[in-house]
């Protein structure tokens, strides 16, 4: 309760100050201290401390708890600067304009709370978008190019009435995003991969979905799994229905999708690979990543020593199998047996393992493609895995 405010007692209104006076008052001609400070509703403690307060000629007003002076308090111009990154970049939090502040020469700076407490105070940051941030575990690739992941994003419709299809590649230990490229329908992917190898040279695998750009599990194996095995690039595909195999290159298009996707309309397939390519540059280079320690991935990641080749080299097998060769409808013929493998594999020259009399194990180059019943004559397991 303040000086200014009033306290209703049964003989007239008085206002605390005036209040208090009059108890020292009464208690200079009082005998009985007790019964005069429950007269006036107030412990003993309260009624020395109001005369001590009287003796020493101090106010007898509510004194203010708040400090005289602040020597931490962020100044006007950093808050300024938190606040201007923040209206620039959304959905960037505190920890990450922090640490843009820090890379453009400011000094000084509040810790990750305060500029917290600066975002909530200034309306940036409601408490419910505060508390969706959860710790969970992250799992990485140790080293540059060992794995890219690599997905379509979502498509989008541009105001001539078309729609985007981005193709997007990541590197699984830097973030680093290899390519964006804005195309039409989601498929035509070799072009892209072929200009990302040029400029970064190969990964030792590739991680995608199963749509039928990457993958072809229901009519064999696509032209762009067998061209990835003649770089000796393992193709990895998640498991249907768990994005989380891809937790990096779903992150990474929720993070387009906030950052670029919701704030901006493009007015054609040209206009949005510009600005995608435009982001790309700012992500790679401009924006910290909380999972890198707030480095930017261009500050981590380096190209690949493998080389993109001319010309793909013939793969000479051991001698110690079968070999065959897949003919012009993509069928692998032998022993009176038949078996369907895909379009994109004829002409392949493909080695036989017999495991038993009952099944065998069917190779490319350097990879285990499938396992053969020979009974039943069907390909079972189509997964790709590279051989010891």
């Amino acid at each position: 309760m303040t000086a200014k405010e009033v306290i209703r007692m049964p003989w007239k209104d008085k206002t605390v100050e005036e209040l208090r006076k009059e108890f020292v008052e009464a208690a200079k001609a009082s005998r009985n201290f007790s019964s005069l400070c429950r007269e006036f509703g107030i412990s003993r403690k309260t009624g020395y401390k109001w005369v001590e307060r009287n003796n020493q000629s101090c106010t007898m007003s509510d004194r203010s708890h708040a400090p005289l002076h602040i020597p931490s308090r962020t100044p006007a111009e950093i808050e300024e600067a938190i606040l201007r990154v923040r209206a620039d970049n959304p959905e960037w939090g505190a920890k990450t304009i922090l640490k843009v502040l820090e890379n453009n020469g400011y000094t000084n700076l509040p810790c990750v709370r305060t500029a917290n407490n600066i975002l909530q105070r200034n309306g940036c940051i409601s408490e419910t978008e505060s508390q969706k941030r959860k710790e969970f575990l992250r799992f990485q690739r140790e080293h540059c190019n060992e794995l890219w992941q690599t997905d379509f994003k979502g498509d989008f419709l541009l105001l001539d009435g078309t729609r985007c299809f981005p193709l997007d590649i990541i590197d699984d230990c830097s973030r680093f995003c290899l390519c964006i490229d804005a195309k039409e329908k989601a498929g035509g992917i070799i072009p892209s991969f072929e200009t990302a190898f040029k400029q970064y040279g190969l990964p030792k695998a590739i991680l995608s979905d199963n749509g039928g750009a990457f993958a072809g599990f229901k009519g064999g194996y696509t032209l762009f799994e067998r061209w990835l095995m003649d770089l000796d690039i393992l193709p990895i595909h998640g498991r249907p229905l768990h994005p989380q195999t891809q937790g990096k290159i779903e992150r990474f298009h929720r993070t387009m999708k906030n950052e670029l996707l919701k704030r901006n309309a493009f007015i054609d397939l040209a206009d949005a690979d510009k600005h995608l390519k435009a982001w790309r540059t700012k992500y790679n280079e401009v924006r910290p990543h909380e999972a890198i320690d707030m480095r930017c991935p261009a500050d981590i990641y380096i190209p690949s020593e493998r080389k993109y080749p001319d010309t793909i080299k013939s793969y000479e097998y051991s001698g110690l199998h079968r070999v065959l060769k897949v003919n012009y409808k993509g069928y692998l013929r032998f022993d009176s047996k038949v078996f369907y493998l895909s379009e994109s594999m004829v002409g392949a020259e493909l080695e036989l393992r017999a495991e038993g009399a009952e099944f065998a194990s069917l190779c490319y180059r350097n990879y285990k493609i499938a396992e053969l019943d020979l009974r039943t004559e069907q390909l079972l397991n189509r997964r790709i895995s590279r051989l010891d």
